[in-house]
């Protein structure tokens, strides 16, 4: 397995408020995660590296490998995070109204587990398939499922970036989860939605399954998505199970 990361401000925004990274707990085994930061004065990046780095640090002190007990750890885990983002921005003006994002994949023996809140997403990729793993927490997503509005009519949707969940709310929040089997042959994509609003499925298709180097196809998302105008802080990480090695 190698796991590689890349991140860009991109070529609108002045700073980002994306952050990711990868932690490995007593069993060795990975768990990657990637977050998007919001809010003003600049709380979204506070908020994003504090969700990363507090779970990163949480994992490395477990011992778990079963997929159950660890989907369990990761929804409690997250909503623990939440009450403090919650509570931090209620405490400190500079920080008011803060939330992030978080994928999170953790890759055991013989399955994955994948646990998400906001639109950031994750993609499996095998056998020359993308399929998208995680469903956006976002207004459009509803009005899409719902049959409110076509694909269409979301691309340009004046409210395309309201989310429904984040971390940072108040009170309980869902947290989806998912235990995903794996054969050794994928390759699996988180990415923040400065990737996914700037270039398509194809694209990113195209890219994960060029012959390359790992941490060249990150760097070649990257680059696609400023290319195609860079609207938003741009984070990519991918994990790659065939692969060896894994320093980002």
């Amino acid at each position: 397995m190698e796991i590689q990361y890349g991140t860009s401000m991109g070529k609108v925004r002045s700073n980002n408020e994306d952050y990711t990274g990868y932690f490995y707990n007593q069993k060795m085994k990975a768990l990657a995660l990637l977050a998007d930061g919001m809010g003003g004065h600049n709380a979204g990046d506070v908020a994003s590296k504090l969700l990363v780095e507090a779970i990163g640090e949480l994992w490395e002190s477990t011992d778990l490998t079963d997929s159950d007990a660890v989907s369990h750890w990761l929804e409690e885990t997250i909503q623990l995070q939440n009450d403090r983002i919650y509570h931090l921005g209620e405490s400190y003006e500079s920080m008011s109204g803060m939330g992030t994002t978080i994928v999170a994949v953790a890759v055991l023996d013989q399955q994955v587990v994948i646990a998400h809140v906001g639109d950031s997403r994750v993609y499996e990729v095998v056998d020359g398939i993308l399929v998208q793993k995680t469903d956006d927490h976002s207004l459009v997503n509803e009005l899409l499922k719902s049959g409110g509005i076509t694909e269409e009519m979301a691309e340009n949707h004046p409210k395309k970036n309201y989310l429904t969940r984040t971390v940072g709310m108040k009170g309980k929040i869902e947290v989806d989860t998912s235990i995903i089997n794996i054969h050794g042959t994928e390759q699996f994509l988180l990415c923040s939605d400065g990737l996914t609003n700037m270039i398509s499925n194809d694209h990113i298709l195209q890219l994960m399954t060029q012959q390359s180097p790992v941490g060249y196809k990150v760097q070649s998302l990257i680059e696609a998505a400023n290319q195609a105008g860079g609207r938003d802080n741009i984070t990519v990480l991918i994990i790659d199970l065939q692969q060896t090695g894994g320093e980002a």
